[in-house]
């Protein structure tokens, strides 16, 4: 019998198109990646993956292993998710994952609505890309990487993996800092005005948002000089307010802001995030997935309404 967590692995192999991004997202060494899928090999009789050039390639036996594994590894999940549910006495679990900012400011809205599901049972699970999977999730929120075909389903970001994809919202950042800053009462500013300010970290994960950041201030022609590292937004926030340095979030993420901060848009084009919606084809049409789906299209628009209109 083949092995199901090779299978996993292959299958995260051929996704990200390289053994080292499918060690990362899997929390693995690219050794014991390339183990898995040489002893697949081996189990299978099949060449799955081959060399190419400095990187690999999935064979066309390769690709149908993998596709068909997602096939069976999704059933299986739905299987157990079932026979926890049955063996609780629920009557269903929806699975929800999303990046921490949207934790924070959708996510209530959106779980009191499903209260009206009474025996629903909603997990939420915390991952930014696609892919990096705290849970199987029924729904996800997550942040396209940078030049991928977000705004396409059919590059490889949905319908081959059995989930419908859109593209939901395209943010700008903001920084935020003190009241009391000389920076405070511009109407806008550029990643080049910060350039000789004290930085507050604010992501320990070191995620795509934080990523987008540190390109625009590579391409303004300086590194940002961190003072703090602080693990998320909201620590980050209470740093600022103590007159120790600026930080730079997306819109999203600047969200309950502590007394004495203020927070300011930034210009840079460069400085955008784009947040996809997806969610399995298989539950378009639950009730609960359709009313939190409904509500995240909402605050989406709102959040773009209330972006145009202070621009």
């Amino acid at each position: 019998m083949v092995d199901l967590q090779r299978l996993r692995v292959l299958r995260a192999v051929v996704q990200a198109g390289s053994i080292n991004r499918a060690a990362a997202r899997l929390g693995y060494t690219p050794s014991a990646v390339s183990q898995q899928v040489s002893a697949l090999q081996r189990e299978t009789g099949l060449t799955l993956i081959e060399r190419h050039g400095r990187g690999i390639v999935p064979t066309a036996a390769g690709r149908a292993v993998a596709d068909r594994a997602g096939r069976v590894l999704e059933q299986l999940t739905d299987l157990d998710a079932l026979t926890e549910d049955l063996k609780a006495g629920r009557s269903g679990t929806l699975r929800i994952e999303c990046f921490m900012s949207a934790n924070r400011a959708w996510m209530p809205d959106v779980v009191a609505a499903l209260d009206e599901f009474s025996d629903l049972r909603i997990e939420i699970g915390l991952a930014e890309l696609k892919g990096q999977r705290s849970i199987d999730p029924d729904l996800q929120l997550y942040i396209a990487e940078s030049g991928t075909a977000g705004h396409n389903p059919s590059a490889g970001d949905g319908e081959a993996d059995g989930y419908m994809v859109e593209h939901l919202l395209t943010e700008g950042y903001l920084a935020v800092i003190a009241s009391d800053h000389e920076l405070a009462q511009r109407p806008s500013l550029s990643i080049r005005d910060l350039t000789d300010e004290a930085w507050i970290d604010n992501d320990h994960a070191r995620g795509p948002c934080r990523e987008i950041v540190l390109v625009a201030c590579r391409e303004a022609g300086f590194r940002p000089r961190f003072k703090v590292a602080a693990p998320d937004y909201a620590t980050a926030f209470d740093y600022v307010a103590a007159g120790l340095g600026v930080t730079v979030v997306p819109r999203l993420g600047a969200y309950l802001l502590p007394q004495g901060t203020v927070a300011v848009p930034m210009s840079d084009a460069g400085l955008r995030r784009r947040i996809m919606l997806r969610f399995k084809r298989s539950m378009r049409t639950h009730p609960a997935v359709e009313r939190a789906t409904a509500i995240l299209r909402r605050h989406a628009a709102e959040a773009d309404a209330f972006a145009t209109a202070s621009a």
